[in-house]
């Protein structure tokens, strides 16, 4: 086997695993500030009932944001399902490392999962609404919050 034949092989392989998207959106807050009566939703349609997927809340704030988690109410409601409400922590920061996510100066993007394992989706029509449950009202320096989807590939 030449090398761009073993080279090709391994692009192959590789691409076979992993994860594919299928959503992500984000809200944007004005002046950086989160308020708890702004609870953004995300609609995303599912057709495929086969695979699994792992479901993400995806965070962005500055340096200054003042704590190492955010608590959120996560509300989903499913097709031909009842409304679910679940509080979510979401640690953003350690003592020892520093903030978890992501960061370009100031910024940091967090990606944390909210399914410990892949799950299966119903087909139809998914809304989840996110709401900052924090003790700072509005919750200063979060500058984006949304939910991202992903197939997981076999």
């Amino acid at each position: 086997m030449n090398k761009l034949s073993g080279c090709l092989f391994l692009a192959v392989i590789l691409a076979g695993c992993g994860t594919m998207d299928v959503y992500e959106k984000t809200a944007s807050f004005p002046d950086h500030e989160w308020k708890a009566t702004n609870k953004p939703s995300f609609t995303f349609a599912i057709e495929d009932t086969v695979s699994t997927y792992l479901i993400f809340i995806i965070l962005r704030h500055e340096d200054a944001y003042h704590y190492n988690n955010i608590w959120m109410n996560v509300t989903t409601q499913a097709p031909h399902d009842t409304l679910r409400a679940q509080p979510v922590n979401v640690t953003l920061a350690d003592n020892k490392k520093g903030w978890l996510g992501t960061g370009m100066d100031d910024v940091f993007d967090h990606r944390a999962r909210i399914t410990r394992l892949p799950v299966k989706l119903k087909k139809g029509n998914y809304t989840f609404t996110l709401q900052q449950n924090m003790r700072e009202e509005p919750l200063q320096f979060v500058m984006n919050a949304g939910i991202r989807v992903e197939k997981v590939k076999s």
